[in-house]
Formats: structure tokens, sequence, C-alpha cells
């Protein structure tokens, strides 16, 4: 059985990080996280270019709950006249124009909630456990990029690491989810 290793290094600054970002993803190397003491735009480009990632998948989120929203609206409000039938002066029992504020408040409460689920869905939020390879000084003055591999490829991993600026490379072996040894 080969364990996972985590490769985990450290960089002084957002460029030497995103560096070897872009080179882990040159050699394939696709299972990383990154760590930072401030959110760094060259970073997060960096990642999403390594993973192939375009646009935000939370704008779904929001389109499914603003279709949800208008649809129970419509639910609500049609279906509330049409159980209470209350006839005034010969009007429609079920009038479309008052409705349609009901509609647009609905979408937009529904559509806004199912967006802030999806932002914390996708963003893996709230960590009430640190990552594997985290350490604290990454929430101080270093960045950090902790890369999961096999036992064959650390080697080719902690060189990239190395040539991109790390200032610190460790090993940790991993077997289901938990750090077993440090290296």
């Amino acid at each position: 059985m080969s364990d996972e290793i985590a490769v985990v290094s450290s960089f002084s600054d957002d460029e030497e990080c995103a560096d070897a970002i872009r080179a882990l993803h040159q050699a394939q190397v696709h299972e990383f996280r990154a760590f930072s003491p401030f959110p760094s735009e060259k970073i997060i480009e960096a990642s999403q270019h390594a993973r192939g990632q375009g646009r935000s998948l939370v704008r779904f989120w929001v389109l499914a709950g603003g279709i949800t929203g208008i649809l129970t609206a419509i639910a609500i409000t049609f279906g509330t006249s049409w159980e209470w039938n209350l006839y005034t002066g010969g009007k429609p029992v079920a009038s479309t124009p008052p409705y349609i504020i009901i509609m647009f408040e609905l979408m937009i409460l529904i559509g806004g909630l199912s967006g802030l689920t999806g932002f914390f869905f996708h963003s893996r939020l709230p960590v009430f456990e640190p990552e594997d390879g985290y350490r604290s000084r990454f929430a101080a003055d270093k960045f950090g990029l902790v890369v999961r591999c096999g036992e064959g490829d650390v080697s080719k991993v902690e060189s990239i690491l190395r040539d991109a600026g790390a200032e610190d490379l460790q090993r940790e072996t991993i077997i289901s989810g938990g750090v077993v040894h440090q290296h």
C-alpha cells in the first residue's frame, strides 16, 4: 500500500507562490491547497488557471434560487386567490399585476439566499478544523502551498517547489485524511 504524501512549502511573497502553482500546472500536478495571510489575486488566478476553473458556479445557484422564488410566489399568490374566492365588484379573482411585486421580491430573496449558500458550499466554508499541512505562519507572514502526491512524485514536486523559490519544505505522510508522520 502506498501512502499519500503532502509536501508543505512556504514562500515569502505571493508572486513566488503563484509561480509555484503555475509550475505545478505545467507538470500536471493539480492536487494542492494554497494558504495566504491575505487574499492574493495572483494566487487565486494561478489556482483557477491550474485547476481549469473559469467562472464561479455560484451564479447557477442564484439562477435556481430566482426561478424557485418566482414559482413559489406564483403558487402562493394565485393559489391563495383561488382557495379563498373573494369577488369584489366583478374584478377577476386572481389579478396578475399586483402579484408581480411579490414575484419580484421572492425572486430576489430566495435567489440571494441560495447564492449565499452556494458561495459557502463552493468555498468549503466554514472550516472547523485546519487543513492537513496548515501552519499558523501561513496566517501571519508566509504563503503556503500544500501539494498532495504519491511517494514516487515527491522528489519531482519538491524540485518544482524549490525552483519556484520555496523557503521551507516538509513532508507529511497522510493516511485516510489524517496526518500520520512528519518527515
